[in-house]
């Protein structure tokens, strides 16, 4: 792949992760935020789920796979979602993205208390500047609102999948386990909806097109988009890149919902973005 294809390709898909909180936010007034979150995957799933069938992706063959397989869409898909998708309710989507990013921080340290992994100094520094930026951004709060807490747990959860994808990932192929995920993830959050809160979903031109945003821009293309890069690149060094997400996050707040930059949101923003870059920089250069 050409350098400026990589650039392009790398620029678009993190502006898809990071714009998606906004999307979402849009989405509210529509529909209740877990039903929104399942129909979503829901939707990806089933598209992907059709043309891995079509292409003849090998798909798992024990009843094991099958569950670890479903076991990682509860975590990557119904627990990270359906924490963003809740945080959205009380908190701004710069904010809500960029708790949701931190989660290559609490790799780092999940991966050390549960998998006894080693890492790097500066990675560990990366850790810290990240921890003091969450504490700068959550301190632009008045009163620690619960959609704060949504937005660390989206991250927790975040981690704990990628711990998940290391230890089980190679059992898969990489599209039927994204399809898959999406569309048993999609299948928890719609049971949770259900059961937590009072559904709804307001058909009209927009809340269609948001919901098609989202299924198909923001999941089928997000993850085509990216599992190629990784696939095609060092995946360390393009990992370092996701400090673009978060940005984009801010920006598309900004942008399409007017949301403030507060002074503490965008300096705790960057001590989370530099700790993040410091994290995955080093991936590409030591063992874990």
């Amino acid at each position: 792949m050409k350098n400026y294809q990589f650039i392009a390709l790398l620029v678009v898909t993190t502006f898809l992760m990071g714009s998606s909180f906004a999307i979402v936010k849009l989405g509210l007034p529509y529909s209740s935020p877990l039903l929104l979150a399942a129909l979503r995957f829901i939707v990806a799933g089933i598209i992907m789920a059709i043309i891995v069938k079509i292409f003849k992706r090998p798909h798992p063959t024990t009843k094991e796979e099958w569950l670890k397989l479903c076991v990682i869409g509860a975590f990557q898909t119904a627990g990270v979602m359906g924490c963003i998708f809740l945080s959205l309710r009380t908190i701004t989507a710069s904010e809500s993205s960029i708790l949701t990013f931190t989660n290559p921080l609490l790799v780092v340290i999940f991966a050390t208390i549960f998998t006894k992994a080693r890492y790097r100094f500066y990675q560990w520094i990366g850790v810290l500047l990240g921890l003091i930026g969450v504490i700068i951004t959550m301190g632009a709060q008045v009163e620690l609102k619960i959609g704060l807490i949504f937005g660390l747990l989206s991250a927790v959860f975040w981690a704990s999948a990628t711990l998940l994808v290391k230890k089980w990932g190679v059992l898969f192929d990489t599209w039927v386990l994204s399809a898959y995920q999406m569309l048993f993830g999609g299948l928890v959050l719609l049971l949770a909806s259900a059961l937590l809160e009072q559904p709804f979903f307001i058909v009209s031109q927009q809340s269609i097109l948001i919901l098609l945003w989202l299924s198909i821009f923001s999941s089928i293309i997000q993850f085509a988009g990216w599992y190629y890069l990784l696939h095609n690149s060092d995946p360390g060094k393009t990992s370092a890149y996701l400090f673009l997400a978060p940005f984009f996050g801010v920006l598309t707040g900004w942008v399409l919902l007017d949301e403030p930059l507060k002074s503490t949101l965008v300096v705790g923003g960057v001590f989370i973005l530099f700790g993040i870059y410091l994290v995955n920089r080093t991936f590409s250069r030591g063992k874990v």
